[in-house]
């Protein structure tokens, strides 16, 4: 069995691209490869009822993010700050980092 890979990773700011949220950007909390699906800082918003517990002791209504599918999110271009698609570019030392399609800004912090 192969492994999934994803265009974003956590940490990437993104752009979504359909649904609800259209139009809105946040930064990526969590990824989740085998279900295709990311979970974005103030993005698809859903309020769930929560019974008292010891981490919760008041319970109630609490608002949270839940989980979107990768394709309806865009990587967000620092320099022109639209969103891109992604292309891979081959570094000097022959590594592969990820940089924008519209500007060729590098994504990836060399290490």
């Amino acid at each position: 069995m192969s492994k999934k890979k994803l265009h974003v990773r956590t940490g990437d700011t993104v752009q979504v691209i359909s649904g609800k949220d259209k139009g809105k950007t946040g930064k990526i909390i969590a990824a989740m490869p085998s279900k295709d699906r990311v979970v974005v800082e103030g993005i698809n918003q859903v309020k769930r009822h929560t019974k008292p517990s010891q981490k919760n002791p008041q319970g109630g209504i609490i608002t949270k993010e839940a989980p979107i599918h990768v394709s309806n999110v865009m990587i967000v271009d620092a320099k022109t700050k639209q969103p891109s698609r992604i292309k891979k570019v081959q570094q000097k030392d022959g590594s592969y980092v990820r940089a924008t399609v519209k500007s060729g800004t590098i994504i990836d912090t060399v290490k």
